[in-house]
């Protein structure tokens, strides 16, 4: 059963993390941004089930979890509560939990594996983005390339983030500039 160590506000008015002390995803992300795809996970459609929340996201020991605007979390977070207590934890469970759980886990392509470029643009986004994304709920996942355009999908709290959009996309493109190619253009799909 993950319990909840920590609540986090995340800079997504809309979206909160939750620090757990075990896993509920081992290993990679799980990203259900409607009720419909939540379908085939217990914990997700128990949280959809609640009301008002548009999106989930699982990663090793956190959950981030988005609502609509139409309730505050005052009203919201004591009944999410409830179902993230009493689902299982992922993987063996061990809430001392020093392994590789810990770190964030590596970005899910849907792109050719042997493409150096996207190698490259992947390990950078690993060591110098995703533990920042992590670190405020969210997280990112490459789906694929056009020439010297990367396209990249939200997940978790960065998905409605009015930052992510500004800021944050011209961050990431900057150090992929700097560390992959000056030429490198990243778009949202």
């Amino acid at each position: 059963m993950p319990k909840i160590a920590e609540i986090e506000y995340t800079p997504n008015p809309n979206a909160v993390k939750f620090v757990l002390r075990q896993p509920v995803a081992v290993g990679f992300p799980k990203s259900f941004p409607s009720r419909d795809i939540a379908e085939a996970d217990p914990l997700a459609l128990a949280l959809f089930e609640v009301g008002h929340v548009t999106s989930v996201f699982m990663q090793d020991k956190f959950m981030t979890i988005t609502k609509d605007d139409s309730i505050g979390w005052s009203e919201l977070l004591p009944k999410l509560a409830p179902p993230i207590r009493a689902a299982p934890a992922a993987g063996n469970g061990d809430p001392l939990g020093s392994t590789d759980r810990d770190r964030p886990a590596l970005p899910q392509f849907q792109a050719d594996p042997n493409d150096e470029f996207l190698e490259k643009v992947r390990k950078v986004l690993t060591i110098q983005i995703m533990p920042a994304l992590a670190a405020d709920g969210g997280g990112l996942e490459i789906v694929g390339r056009h020439e010297k355009q990367v396209m990249i999908r939200y997940q978790g709290a960065c998905t409605t983030c009015p930052s992510g959009l500004t800021g944050t996309l011209m961050a990431i493109e900057g150090i992929l500039k700097a560390e992959v190619d000056p030429e490198i253009v990243v778009i949202t799909v």
